[in-house]
């Protein structure tokens, strides 16, 4: 075993085309060290729906030049099986340790495989590479991002050229072209040949903002508004001038793009400690809202003065409003949500007499519902513009939650005024998630296997009246490792996150509501409940 898995890293050392990698990996070699080697050598970072996403590193369970080479070879590969021979692949890249270079080689390998490769100028958020992608009639997209994840991470995440993300079957015949690439000596790469683009496709998605505001809205709420170091941050600013709404008062800290995200744990707005310096900032200028893109900008957070401080809206409440708001302006079509989202939507949607469907997680899922006019799931994620972009966007949300803050400015309310109407109208709809991280994946499959094998009869002393394994499948949704509990008045999803080592639980109650003098005591109550299902869940899973 030892002898094998040096002559692996020796064969993988012989061909890597980094000298950092490559650096990394021969002092592993040389000293013998057969636990870190097995670590990156004991398989493949595996190519799925979300593409690649792992920490950088040398070895195939890694994310570096050489495994970035052989999924840009398998992506070609696929194309051309399409008959997509001569079609336009574009690229874009995000601010993170090696993106640029994996851009690069992307950019090489689609150029010595016979397709036409385009490269947006600089590091920009995700949003403008699905834009670009059907702006420009490409057969497909590459953005190399880990969006936010931890600084040692990074990611590949494929679309086609209908500008959303890769689905089954896409995504496993483009791993099986991967799994046949025997050696970096059989991919072309040539030094030159594909197009460094200019800000003309940032500009024309600028432009293409205009369509997500009402024409002569309120514009005139003041935001504090944080990047989180990644690469939002001129964009949204070009944005929000070009609406006319107040220049954002930019939090100086995470202004500029950091690959080593040195003011905060995790550079997800969602994590704790990570928006304190936001709150900092407004604390100091008096906002009517706090702003967050996470490093890509396809996320957008929220938060509102509560009291005498501030606190982050969940994503599910964001949903919501934003879906109030496109009712209130008359909008049609289809209102979207992943299964871990709130059903509040649901309920939006059916008073105002619009479709509603529930999908998968994920905006690959979201993103195909049929009619779509937007799209939202609970992890920050909303796409308000899907005819310009057709995933999440954390720009064009930000532009569309300032236009209804300025709104209630201009009505003397607030954001938490339009929830607690909801909340009256609809019943209060409270959400919260148990969320753990793991270094042991065994863990998470673990839970899962207790929780299939000993399942829970009831939550809270709610008792569980419909337990549904989504591994089968469902009359709307396809096959995924998950498990969706009903129970009189609240909902449990349970699944694996897709990026990230945790094992993600979304809860949700609601509770019935009268007049707006009854929703302290509804608050209490689902918070009570919220926290008993969280004890007698983790408990159920053994965590």
């Amino acid at each position: 075993m030892h002898d094998e898995l040096i002559a692996r890293a020796k064969a993988w050392l012989a061909e890597d085309p980094d000298a950092e990698t490559r650096e990394e990996l021969a002092e592993l070699i040389d000293a013998g060290n057969v636990a870190e080697l097995a670590a990156r050598f004991s398989g493949t970072l595996q190519f799925g729906t979300a593409g690649l996403r792992g920490e950088l590193g040398a070895g195939p369970l890694r994310m570096n030049r050489s495994v970035v080479i052989r999924a840009a070879a398998g992506l070609a590969a696929h194309l051309k099986k399409q008959n997509l021979t001569d079609g336009l692949v574009v690229i874009g890249y995000d601010a993170r340790h090696k993106s640029q270079d994996f851009a690069r080689d992307t950019a090489a390998v689609m150029t010595g495989a016979g397709l036409r490769a385009a490269v947006l100028p600089r590091p920009l958020p995700t949003p403008v590479l699905a834009f670009a992608i059907r702006h420009l009639g490409a057969v497909a997209g590459v953005e190399v991002t880990a969006s936010h994840n931890p600084p040692r991470d990074n990611g590949y995440k494929v679309y086609l050229g209908d500008g959303s993300q890769i689905v089954p079957p896409a995504d496993t015949s483009i791993a099986a072209e991967i799994d046949a690439v025997r050696s970096l000596d059989d991919v072309p790469r040539p030094d030159s040949g594909w197009e460094i683009l200019d800000d003309t496709v940032l500009d024309a998605y600028l432009a293409r903002t205009d369509a997500v505001l009402a024409p002569g809205s309120p514009r005139g709420a003041r935001t504090v508004y944080t990047p989180m170091h990644g690469v939002g941050k001129d964009v949204l600013l070009a944005a929000f001038a070009r609406a006319g709404f107040p220049e954002p008062a930019v939090v100086p800290e995470q202004a500029e793009p950091d690959p080593d995200f040195p003011t905060v744990a995790f550079p997800n707005p969602e994590e704790p400690g990570a928006m304190d310096l936001a709150f900092a900032t407004a604390r100091e200028t008096g906002p009517d809202l706090v702003i967050a893109n996470d490093p890509d900008a396809d996320r957008c957070a929220v938060a509102v003065r509560d009291g005498a401080d501030w606190r982050m809206l969940r994503g599910d409440e964001v949903g919501a409003l934003l879906a109030a708001h496109l009712v209130n302006r008359g909008a049609h079509g289809t209102f979207a949500e992943s299964i871990v989202s709130s059903s509040l939507l649901g309920r939006i949607a059916q008073k105002a007499g619009l479709p509603h469907v529930e999908t998968l997680t994920g905006f690959k899922w979201i993103a195909r519902a049929e009619g779509l006019r937007y799209g939202y799931e609970e992890a920050l994620g909303y796409c308000v513009d899907p005819d310009g972009v057709r995933d999440k966007d954390g720009i064009t949300a930000a532009l569309l939650i300032t236009e209804l803050a300025s709104r209630l400015k201009a009505e003397d309310r607030t954001l938490l005024d339009l929830l607690d109407d909801l909340a009256v109208e609809h019943g209060l709809h409270a959400t919260d998630q148990l969320s753990v991280r793991v270094q042991d994946l065994s863990v998470i499959a673990n839970a899962m296997r207790r929780l299939r094998e000993q399942p829970p009869t009831e939550l809270a002393g709610l008792p569980i009246t419909r337990a549904e394994d989504l591994t089968r499948g469902t009359d709307t949704l396809p096959p995924t490792d998950g498990l969706r509990y009903t129970l009189d008045g609240a909902r449990v999803v349970v699944r694996p996150s897709g990026t990230e080592p945790k094992l993600k639980c979304y809860l949700e109650v609601v509770v019935p509501v009268t007049t707006h003098a009854d929703l302290p005591g509804a608050r209490a109550r689902a918070a009570d409940v919220l926290e008993a299902i969280k004890q007698d869940l983790s408990a159920a899973a053994g965590l």
